[in-house]
């Protein structure tokens, strides 16, 4: 787990890249996150030759498409940048996931500031050139802005993207592709299907019953797309709980009726946002625990990323 590889702006680990020789210094990347995940820091600006510290930049709307010239004057460096975007795009193909620089011309996710070709701002709806040929090239591959990692809910979905998205990587993916290594997938991961989004869940199992349908690379390749788009659904208290009632049943032999009734309420109370998610959810790793149901072990709902970071505490 600790070897995960993960892109990242270098100015989040504290790199004085920026424009005006700054860093953006991200504490919660630097000190926790980078206990699970081997980061991998780029500055596009800075290797595509710009140098620091340079002027700042901004995207510019022209008849040919969008431009990164320089804010107070005319040096265009869209050249550059996508030179240098064609060379190290094939580079990151092992990447599980990306956090980007949010607000920048060149990294920043969404909401960049678009301006006309008089240097006015048109839109705020942009993304940067990096951060958009990243995305349109690894469609798959989990990507947040440090910014909105702040956010509990965003912060936890991250996380257990990138680590959902290793899974497969590591045992489906090229060469380890094989109708047993789909199947054992879909079954490790299928409580969090259940909970991200019951309707791609119910329409995932139908998909593997006839696996000699047509080729397997191209049933994997439906597969994952829509487990990745299940996954980047924030999932609700109400589809927790579905959850949680549903892995009950599974252990009802292993829980005695003070247990049940303990249980039953710390999900109500759950549901009501009386107590975050790690409380009933410990009290069935625990009966899990005391009375193992095989088919629960390998279930990566119950422990989808390490329990250090605290993710459920927060949710």
């Amino acid at each position: 787990m600790s070897e995960i590889p993960v892109g990242i702006s270098a100015c989040l680990l504290g790199r004085e890249v920026r424009h005006d020789g700054g860093h953006k210094h991200s504490r919660f990347c630097t000190q926790v996150l980078a206990r699970h995940f081997q980061f991998r820091s780029i500055c596009p600006e800075l290797e595509a030759g710009l140098g620091v510290p340079r002027p700042a930049i901004h995207l510019r709307q022209f008849a040919d498409g969008l431009r990164l010239i320089e804010s107070k004057g005319t040096a265009d460096h869209t050249p550059a940048m996508q030179d240098f975007i064609r060379t190290v795009l094939p580079t990151l193909a092992d990447l599980r996931g990306y956090i980007l620089m949010a607000k920048s011309p060149s990294c920043g996710m969404e909401r960049i500031r678009i301006h006309n070709e008089e240097g006015q701002v048109s839109s705020r709806d942009g993304r940067g050139m990096f951060a958009q040929s990243l995305m349109e090239a690894y469609p798959l591959m989990p990507v947040e802005e440090e910014g909105r990692l702040n956010d509990d809910a965003l912060r936890e979905n991250f996380i257990e993207r990138v680590f959902a998205y290793d899974d497969w990587m590591q045992n489906v993916a090229g060469a380890s592709l094989s109708a047993r290594a789909l199947i054992e997938f879909h079954t490790r991961h299928k409580f969090q299907l259940l909970a991200h989004s019951e309707k791609i869940y119910r329409e995932l199992g139908p998909m593997l019953g006839d696996l000699k349908s047509e080729p397997l690379a191209q049933i994997a390749d439906r597969y994952i797309h829509q487990f990745m788009t299940a996954m980047a659904k924030i999932v609700s208290r109400g589809s927790h709980v579905n959850a949680l009632q549903h892995l009950m049943g599974y252990l009802r032999d292993a829980l005695g009726d003070e247990d049940r009734k303990v249980l039953v309420e710390q999900i109500e109370a759950y549901h009501r946002g009386e107590v975050p998610l790690v409380v009933p959810m410990t009290l069935l790793r625990m009966a899990q625990r005391r009375e193992p149901v095989d088919y629960l072990h390998t279930q990566q709902y119950l422990t989808p990323y390490p329990d250090e970071l605290g993710l459920r505490n927060r949710v």
